[in-house]
């Protein structure tokens, strides 16, 4: 054994040196700042976020809630960590969410909490990161989500009424309050976690057609143990008592912060949404909110001393057919791309937002300094990928769920797939006999597109501007078909319980209701692209059938990186990247580019599927930057 003597005149030295070590190694461990979860442990967990004075406080210490919101539902979960260090790298103290119920519940007997959907590992990790949360768990989000993030078979019920007390929307909730409720419960403040607030609903003032609904998950809420303040969000709030009220706005409006204070005169204030950007629609321009603009009210809202959630602080991608639509003045898409001009762009990268508010946040929190900012990740242009297989729409229909037969014709949400819970997304093929020709008329009961077919040659387009179309005359019978494209749900307003896709009521050939149908669900799901490897493919010809699937591949050497998807040359259709739906593509723009995270590429190999509606270019263009199309500032 070797024994250290030290001299009694050192002993007091070398003491003082260990505490020091310890001192240090505990202060950069808890930062220097009481409000972040890095310093819980010290904190009694009594009280929580109150909002009794004009500020907030944590456990009874003064609280500035500077927010981001980041959803795990449009960033890969390989890129949580990076997104997510990034905005504290910020100056962000706070990360706000949405939680989709359509997503996580897509069947009323199935549920999914994993992997891209893992909401209590998202929470975990910001907790980790030293990020408190606000959870906004809907049921109604909004969030430029289809049917605003409710899930599409609420609809089977004919009476339906959404976002009401009706019997069958509140048995609805209730369902998925069970099964999400308690997954959050042990993540409350309270309880050690990070979640110091929880949103109830959201805008439901400019809603409001059931004056007891708010009450009803208020209390769906806290009857299942939420116990953290309660937020609302919305210009002109309906919730009579236990919420604070909170205000969205891109430009700071004297007005409506006077409303908010004569509503809570002894209440902080909070912008929960201040819109960094907004979103963008097909055919429109690209929106942008100039950065000196975002800056400019920001600077005001901190001076004034209110507190902020930035919406988005990095919006990512509404994957697949997430996103929704506008119904007013005229039905109009949304692209997948949810870049919102955000600090963070799409792919995660930094902006002039992101720099002058951390420049502001810097300034703003004197005394605190701020993480490095993490490097960016690497962006490549692959080789293109050539389209040398085909597979025509036709050839396709016997891998789908069916065909199911009906008089008439039966829409998206009520036929019989997906055991009973009918199609949400993607497109259903409409076929019946036909034996004559003349004009065809859709009532306006298309929703939202179709292209139509007299014996699988292409005749003609319907959508909601395009009500007639003339149908050539032919000798016998002959097959009448009708491809109808669900381009997204309406997220808000008051029609909500009308978003019904397909076909919604009768066709009409000459006058005459068209009857005695074959339906074909075509919802596009992974399950039903990995079947078509078993599909008798052709080598592409010089002149493919349309619409049809393309096949290609994409090569990536070692470690995958991000990249940009360009169809030049194609007209409408959708990319599928080893199974993965990215998104819709559209020629008329805005969005020319589909982002391609490098998680969902292999070493190696990839397989790219292309469906396209009407055109082809026959090969499928990489680029290292993205193309939003043209911008136009907010007005």
């Amino acid at each position: 054994m070797v024994v250290l003597r030290i001299r009694s005149g050192h002993k007091r030295k070398y003491a003082l040196v260990c505490l020091c070590i310890v001192g240090f190694l505990m202060y950069r461990y808890l930062g220097s700042s009481s409000s972040t979860p890095a310093t819980r442990w010290r904190m009694s967990r009594k009280v929580g976020l109150a909002a009794n004075t004009s500020q907030f406080t944590l456990e009874g210490e003064p609280f500035h809630i500077l927010g981001g919101s980041i959803h795990y539902f449009r960033v890969p979960r390989a890129y949580w960590r990076d997104r997510l260090v990034k905005m504290k790298a910020c100056g962000i103290n706070t990360l706000t969410t949405y939680v989709p119920w359509s997503l996580h519940q897509p069947e009323r007997k199935g549920f999914n909490f994993h992997t891209q959907l893992d909401l209590e590992a998202y929470i975990n990790l910001a907790a980790e990161l030293g990020l408190w949360v606000i959870l906004r768990p809907g049921p109604y989000i909004s969030s430029e989500l289809d049917l605003g993030g409710l899930p599409s078979w609420l609809l089977q019920d004919g009476s339906m009424r959404l976002r009401t007390t009706h019997p069958g929307f509140t048995q609805a909730v209730n369902s998925f309050f069970d099964k999400l409720i308690p997954k959050v419960v042990p993540l409350q403040f309270k309880k050690g976690g990070p979640i110091i607030a929880v949103q109830v609903e959201n805008e439901y003032g400019s809603f409001a057609k059931d004056q007891s609904y708010m009450l009803f998950i208020k209390e769906a809420l806290q009857s299942r143990g939420i116990s953290e303040l309660l937020l609302t969000s919305d210009n002109h709030n309906t919730l009579k008592s236990g919420a604070i009220r909170t205000v969205k706005l891109q430009k700071l409006n004297q007005r409506d912060i006077q409303d908010l204070n004569a509503i809570q005169p002894n209440s902080p204030t909070m912008v929960m949404d201040y819109w960094t950007g907004w979103y963008d629609v097909w055919g429109d321009l690209h929106h942008v909110l100039p950065p000196e603009d975002m800056v400019s009210t920001m600077r005001e809202i901190l001076r004034r001393g209110m507190s902020v959630n930035l919406y988005m602080f990095h919006g990512g991608s509404s994957f697949g057919f997430m996103s929704g639509a506008l119904a007013s003045p005229s039905y109009r898409a949304l692209v997948p791309s949810y870049d919102f001009d955000a600090p963070l762009t799409e792919a995660g990268e930094y902006t002039p937002k992101y720099h002058l508010l951390r420049d502001l946040l810097s300034r703003y929190n004197r005394g605190d300094s701020f993480p490095d900012m993490p490097a960016l990740h690497y962006r490549e242009a692959y080789e293109p990928a050539i389209m040398y297989q085909h597979l025509s729409l036709w050839d396709a229909l016997s891998f789908t769920e069916g065909p199911f037969k009906s008089a008439k014709p039966v829409n998206m949400e009520n036929l019989p797939v997906n055991s009973r819970n009918g199609q949400s997304y993607g497109y259903t093929l409409y076929e019946t006999t036909i034996t004559s020709g003349g004009l065809l008329k859709s009532g306006d009961n298309v929703r939202d597109r179709a292209l139509v077919f007299v014996d699988r040659s292409y005749v003609g387009l319907f959508k909601r501007q395009t009500l007639e179309l003339a149908v050539p005359d032919g000798k016998g019978q002959r097959t009448l078909s009708l491809l109808v494209e669900n381009c997204g749900r309406v997220h808000q307003g008051r029609d909500l319980d009308k978003q019904h896709k397909g076909l919604v009521g009768d066709i009409l050939l000459n006058n005459i209701p068209l009857r005695d149908f074959t339906i074909y669900s075509l919802d596009m799901k992974p399950s039903f692209i990995d079947s078509l490897y078993q599909a008798p493919w052709k080598t592409l010809s010089e002149s493919p059938s349309f619409p049809g699937f393309f096949m290609g591949r994409l090569f990536a050497y070692g470690y995958p990186s991000d990249t940009f998807v360009k169809m030049p040359g194609w007209e409408k259709g959708v990319v599928f990247i080893n199974g993965l739906n990215l998104g819709r593509y559209w020629s008329i723009g805005p969005q020319q580019t589909l982002y391609l995270p490098g998680p969902f590429l292999n070493s190696g190999i990839n397989q790219v599927i292309v469906f396209e509606e009407q055109e082809g270019d026959y090969k499928v263009n990489f680029e290292d930057m993205p193309d939003l199309g043209m911008a136009a500032d907010i007005q």
